[in-house]
């Protein structure tokens, strides 16, 4: 005999959707990284927009990790650079990363 109410596939689906039976809070997850906008009336100020560097070829640079080398590539979101004994691609926003 079975109780009123849902079927029994439609119970067995909840319970493996979510795990136990009843529970159906999911993991909330933060937003991907947009901007979220300033509001002008806002008593906070807006946070600056990041300054990224742009490199050129054979620009000479320093690395606090791989020391100095040498830009032998670019792309929109990273340089290639050559520091002797190894060659990276190194992703932009270049933190460690400068221009001598």
């Amino acid at each position: 005999m079975s109780r009123p109410g849902p079927d029994n596939n439609t119970s067995q689906r909840a319970r493996d959707a979510y795990g136990v039976r009843g529970r159906i809070l999911g993991v909330m997850t933060t937003r991907s990284g947009a901007q979220r906008s300033h509001l002008a009336s806002s008593p906070f100020k807006p946070k600056p927009e990041p300054v990224i560097e742009r490199f050129e070829l054979h620009d000479r640079v320093s690395h606090q990790s791989y020391g100095l080398g040498r830009v032998v590539g670019e792309e929109s979101t990273a340089v290639t650079v050559d520091f002797g004994n190894r060659t990276l691609r190194i992703t932009s926003p270049f933190h460690k990363l400068e221009k001598l």
